[in-house]
């Protein structure tokens, strides 16, 4: 069983905002230390920042209308990050929080799912949510007719239950991290992956996990404390500890590959 959000469904809206934010903290600064969370819906766009960099409203309205849509309003609220938190990172990157995560290999179900979601959103890049249990498999499409989405996907068992609907900021609010189920699968993390720099173990250890997983097809666990410089790893019965440098720099590679930390919110991991 498995569910996909597409980028257009308001939780990723908030993500990819999230996101670009991140990007330009990235822009302003070679290491800055942000936390952002975004909360949207109704005509209505509110962010609060925990940043050691200064955004401009100007460019980050922009960014909004860009995602969101250019009817947006934006209310930003912008705090300095703790000052106990920026000493932790002051001379190197240690691990920026505490947490415990789980990476674990793709399963066929969710690769394939994941494969649909994107070639139904090609056709139709509006909101959606897709389902699969087994044989069952729901598509949940806004702005397009039962006969264009049947067309797209046949096999389908259940199409738009409700019938025709709009979706989007207009039906239904949107929060970061609120749809990890999709963006990890069958990973667990203590905390979410988006809106926040390369130190933050909920970005990289999680992204770590999963790569790992994918690599030796079994389930990774890992732990840290803040302020450690290493990851603790479990794998089917042996314990390593990993560089959180190396740690950091893997995750870094993965999201430069995808282009970026708004690339990284529309579809996650995968």
């Amino acid at each position: 069983m498995f569910e996909r959000v597409n980028p257009s469904h308001p939780d990723k809206l908030a993500d990819r905002i999230a996101g670009a934010l991140v990007d330009f903290a990235y822009d302003i600064e070679d290491n800055p230390k942000v936390a952002i969370e975004v909360l949207i819906g109704h005509g209505l766009c509110h962010i609060i920042a925990e940043t050691s960099v200064q955004f401009d409203y100007n460019t980050i309205k922009k960014i909004v209308r860009r995602i969101a849509g250019p009817d947006m309003e934006l209310i930003y609220d912008e705090y300095p990050q703790d000052i106990h938190l920026a000493e932790n990172q002051a001379e190197e990157i240690h691990c920026g929080d505490n947490g415990i995560f789980k990476g674990s290999p793709l399963t066929r179900e969710q690769i394939m799912l994941s494969s649909l979601a994107r070639k139904i959103y090609y056709y139709c890049p509006t909101d959606g949510k897709y389902i699969i249990d087994g044989n069952n498999l729901i598509i949940c499409q806004s702005n397009a007719t039962e006969e264009k989405l049947r067309s797209i996907c046949p096999t389908a068992t259940k199409i738009n239950p409700l019938g025709y609907w709009t979706g989007g900021t207009d039906t239904d609010t949107g929060a970061t991290n609120r749809k990890l189920g999709s963006d990890m699968a069958d990973g667990v993390t203590g905390g979410g992956l988006h809106g926040k720099d390369l130190s933050k173990a909920d970005v990289s250890a999680n992204i770590f996990c999963h790569l790992l997983a994918q690599k030796l097809g079994k389930v990774v666990t890992a732990s840290c404390a803040i302020g450690d410089t290493d990851l603790t790893v479990y794998v089917d019965g042996w314990t390593k500890k990993f560089p959180y440098k190396e740690v950091v720099r893997e995750a870094e590679k993965f999201i430069d590959s995808l282009g970026g930390f708004e690339k990284l919110a529309e579809w996650g991991l995968f």
